[in-house]
């Protein structure tokens, strides 16, 4: 096929993100959006100029145009909706953390794997371009043995309700950001067996919104002597700050991905983009400039649709959604006993916040 037909699961702020970077993917060709909110869809596609909307996914799902979907969906039902698209024959992309918990996670590979299709786990800083340089500089021996990666990103807070919610969230910034941190260590260290992890919790800053973590700090401990930190805040004020470290035997590097593409503005009112992802936009803070391609959404749905074209292991794949998911159930079973927690770990939790508190 010249062009992948790709429908859109989703009418928010990620379905924005998605639909911005299929525009620049020559070989794809957006041909619906579906959303249950009355009017979402509609709107969106007339936004976004794409032919077709539904309000029930369902009926995208039967279009014989569509080869790949992508889920900008709340956590609670990226499952639900990627067995209907595995049983409608269709190639999923699963926006992150993979699902609510590790039993959805595996019925949601083996449906895939069941029905002959690419289970694509959305992670979009394993293309993010100076992220892609550290790897590199990592990989060509330039740091000598890394033995350390640190990632964080921080910021004031999640841009739609359901995030607050952990019924619909399973957690708080653990599953909503720390999840990129795990799987940029795992990615940049070759994605190694997990030994390990230890977790801090807590809720400093919004504990009238949520009863989630809104910060979070995680050692993950990998096999062949390394570490990974992971921190994540929804209590830090100023806009988002998204970075890594890499510490090796040779050598170090430190990739802001948002500071060296950034004007410093200063607002009182706040102001419009950001405002999607960091609700408070008053006062200083780092204005991003072209936010997709930085973070490198394009080249992730270019790769994904190249997959599908063309048959390739994607890079990013649903045991990989899995792992990570392992991962965040352990740190929140260390934060509740404060101590390490080893892996493999297994857990028949409904929300890995259940691990750490009743809720």
């Amino acid at each position: 096929m010249d062009q992948v037909g790709v429908g859109i699961i989703g009418a928010g702020f990620v379905a924005s993100l998605h639909c911005e970077a299929l525009r620049r993917v020559p070989e794809a060709r957006l041909v619906a959006v579906a959303s249950p909110s009355p009017g979402h869809a509609e709107a969106f596609a007339r936004k976004h100029d794409i032919p077709h909307a539904y309000t029930d996914y369902r009926a995208l799902l039967e279009r014989t145009d569509i080869q790949m979907v992508t889920l900008a969906l709340p956590n609670d039902l990226h499952c639900a909706a990627t067995l209907d698209a595995a049983a409608a024959g269709k190639h999923v992309v699963c926006e992150k953390p993979m699902a609510l918990n590790l039993a959805e996670c595996d019925r949601m590979i083996e449906a895939c794997r069941a029905a002959g299709v690419k289970l694509m786990y959305a992670e979009e800083l394993c293309f993010a371009p100076k992220y892609v340089r550290a790897k590199e500089l990592a990989d060509e021996g330039a740091l000598g043995r890394v033995y350390l990666v640190k990632q964080s990103e921080c910021h004031y807070g999640p841009h739609s309700d359901w995030f607050w919610d952990v019924n619909r969230s399973g957690g708080g910034v653990l599953m909503d950001m720390g999840c990129h941190s795990i799987e940029f260590a795992r990615w940049i260290y070759g994605k190694p067996r997990a030994l390990s992890v230890y977790a801090q919790l807590g809720t400093y800053v919004h504990g009238s919104r949520t009863r989630g973590e809104d910060h979070s700090v995680c050692i993950i401990e990998f096999e062949g002597n390394r570490i990974g930190i992971a921190e994540n805040s929804w209590a830090r004020t100023g806009g988002v700050d998204d970075r890594a470290e890499l510490y090796g035997s040779a050598g170090l590097t430190v990739a802001d991905l948002l500071r060296g593409s950034s004007l410093i503005t200063f607002s009182e009112p706040g102001y419009g983009y950001a405002v999607e992802k960091a609700p408070d936009t008053r006062g200083w803070t780092f204005t991003m400039f072209e936010e997709t391609w930085n973070y490198g959404f394009p080249q992730e749905m270019a790769h994904f649709v190249r997959c599908v074209r063309d048959d390739l292991t994607p890079m990013e794949t649903g045991e990989d959604g899995r792992q990570v998911m392992e991962i965040i159930c352990a740190a929140y079973a260390s934060a509740r006993t404060g101590q390490k927690v080893s892996l493999p770990f297994r857990t028949e939790a409904k929300r890995p916040i259940e691990l750490w508190k009743q809720v």
